[in-house]
């Protein structure tokens, strides 16, 4: 669910932090970086062992860690606000995804070091969740619509503008 991830995290960040000076590049990164790191570790790698496609990087542990690894390995200035974007678009991705209605996952390893196993053949049937699924098609319209909405705004169909948002991360709307 790339739209809902993205467009979810960039309009909530946008309303929570009224930040213009983030970089978006950065923020989008981080909000699909969870599922970037545990699909294909989960269902692909180690299938076997965790048969699930929500595993370290959907855990709060994780996005904590990342946190605390970018205060600690980085000086104020730019590259630290860029990279503390991708953390806290991670926790976006997990407050998109109502991770903490899987509190084996949320919470690991506080209630013991497995994952709950996800749906049966995760990559055969995605496309059918994908398309059967209600609210997975209603996040996904809400997310590209917002999307399609940053666009227009920023009237980044002009090229000067689309340029300065590939180049700085940010968009004057």
């Amino acid at each position: 669910m790339i739209f809902w991830h993205v467009g979810g995290t960039l309009l909530a960040f946008r309303y929570v932090f009224r930040d213009p000076g983030v970089d978006l590049r950065f923020l989008a990164i981080g909000s699909v970086l969870p599922d970037l790191l545990d699909k294909p570790l989960g269902t692909i790698l180690f299938a076997g062992t965790f048969e699930s496609g929500q595993i370290f990087g959907h855990s709060l542990l994780f996005s904590s860690l990342l946190m605390v690894a970018v205060l600690a390995g980085t000086r104020r200035g730019t590259r630290r606000k860029r990279l503390m974007a991708v953390a806290i678009g991670s926790l976006f991705h997990l407050i998109l995804d109502g991770m903490w209605t899987v509190k084996e996952t949320f919470l690991w390893p506080a209630f013991g070091w497995e994952f709950p196993p996800g749906p049966e053949s995760y990559w055969t049937g995605l496309i059918e969740r994908l398309v059967s699924d209600p609210l997975i098609i209603v996040q996904e319209v809400a997310g590209l619509a917002y999307l399609i909405y940053l666009w227009r705004r920023a009237e980044l169909g002009d090229p000067v503008r689309r340029s300065e948002l590939l180049r700085s991360g940010t968009i004057q709307v």
